[in-house]
Formats: structure tokens, sequence, C-alpha cells
């Protein structure tokens, strides 16, 4: 499916490794020009090498902390006309209430919950009558509750309010904005989650691979599957969705198991 995006600005945060990476290589193989954000910039200039020489796209890389209002602004200084928004930086902690502490849950939230709104906040008046998209990347966390990551569920649950509440008139201001739940995806962070699970459900965080035999498929998610996901729905073909949340679990939120 042809998705008529080249030529369009994305502005990618949690750029350099993941989910994050693999939306920049779909955007870039879709033609579009580049801003990826993130605390790694060998890895994100690594990248933008390999995206112009294959794509011949722009790709601008922004090195920064994003866990602050004051880094989200100079960002979006920085940043000042996008048509797509893809919110994705985010590493709230897992573990159970008598793990994480308060600190480590704020940190969490400054980064991702806090980010989201407030890059939302600054690009939306933006794109304005400029059929904008933003889309932010949630967890499927937010809809199937899990003690051992309750801080997880928690944010993500509040960013799934939150694209809803204003995805619900957006499109009245020329504006998208929608959300997309990943479950388990094959990422760094994901082994970091999935380690602590091990030790809750294990004792043994070694034995964390054994817990991909419980999910559908036996494998998580790809990256790659839910970039593909993330560019349909930041373009054209997806032009009259807005306000929801797609989940690419492989039906783990469905049938109400967290694994």
């Amino acid at each position: 499916m042809k998705l008529d995006l080249a030529n369009k600005t994305v502005l990618i945060t949690g750029a350099s490794k993941g989910i994050g990476l693999a939306c920049a290589e779909v955007f870039a193989e879709e033609g579009c020009h580049l801003h990826l954000a993130a605390r790694n910039g060998a890895a994100m200039e690594e990248a933008a090498t390999r995206l112009r020489a294959e794509h011949g796209v722009k790709v601008t890389v922004h090195e920064a902390d994003l866990g602050s209002t004051a880094a989200m602004e100079k960002l979006a200084a920085a940043a000042p006309d996008i048509d797509i928004l893809v919110n994705n930086a985010g590493d709230i902690p897992a573990g159970s209430l008598d793990v994480v502490t308060d600190e480590a849950i704020r940190k969490g939230f400054d980064l991702k919950v806090f980010g989201y709104i407030t890059l939302t906040r600054l690009y939306y008046p933006r794109m304005k009558g400029k059929d904008g998209v933003i889309v932010n990347i949630i967890g499927n966390s937010g809809e199937n509750w899990d003690a051992s990551y309750f801080a997880g569920s928690t944010g993500n649950a509040a960013l799934m309010s939150f694209t809803k509440a204003i995805g619900g008139r957006s499109m009245d201001d020329g504006i998208r904005v929608v959300g997309i739940n990943p479950g388990p995806v094959a990422t760094d962070r994901m082994i970091k989650i999935m380690r602590r699970k091990a030790i809750d459900m294990l004792g043994d965080e070694s034995r964390w691979q054994e817990l991909n035999d419980k999910y559908p498929g036996k494998r998580p998610a790809t990256a790659r599957e839910t970039a593909d996901l993330t560019a349909f729905l930041a373009s054209p073909r997806a032009g009259y969705i807005c306000g929801t949340i797609v989940t690419i679990d492989g039906g783990i939120a469905a049938r109400g198991s967290v694994i």
C-alpha cells in the first residue's frame, strides 16, 4: 500500500533503538525527513548516516535527556516545523509496589507521561489546520493491569485517556491524535522488564526467556511490526482514525492475561 508520506517531516523520540529506531527506518523508507531525539547521540548518528545514504532523506539528530519540560521545549525549538510527532521515549520501571520507589516512578513519568503531554502541547498549535498527526506509543499494560508493573499500568492508562481526550476533539483543528498499545516487543527495554518478571514469577532473572513460551505465537512482537503500524496510522490512509488506541499484542489484552 502506498502511504503517501513522501516529504513529510517526522519527529521521533526515543529514536536510538527499539521501536523508535524501527520507526525511523520505516518513515525513511517512505521518503520522510526525520528529527531523531534520544540520549544516545552516537547510535542516532550512526543510524542517520545509514538512512541518508540508503533513502536520500534529511535526518537531524537531537541528543538529549528528555526527562524535563525544559528539555522538551529545547527540542521543540530545535525542530519547529514537523508534520508528524511520534511520542515514543519512555522508561517507566517494572516491579511491585514494595519494590519501585516514588522517586523512580516520578522519573519515569517525567520522561513518558509528562513528556508526551508536553510535546503534544508544544506542537499542537503549530499543527492546526495542517493535517498534523500525533502518534503516542503507549503500551498494553494500560488496558491489561499488572501488579508487577503497576507504575507502567498507571502511566500508560493515563496516556490512553490523554490520547482519547485530545483526539476526541483534535480533528476540529485539522489534527489527528492516535495511540498504539504494543504488548511485549523484542527490544532491550523488554528484556529488562522480562528479567524483573522472571524474578517475580520464577525466582531467577536469568530464566526470562522461558516466559516467551507463554506469549501468543510463543514470541514477542518485532519492533518493525509496531513501526509499520505507526507509519500507517500517521499516513493519509488512516485519515479518519482519531482519538483511539490500536493494540498490537497478539491478543494478550483481549484474553485478560499479562503473560
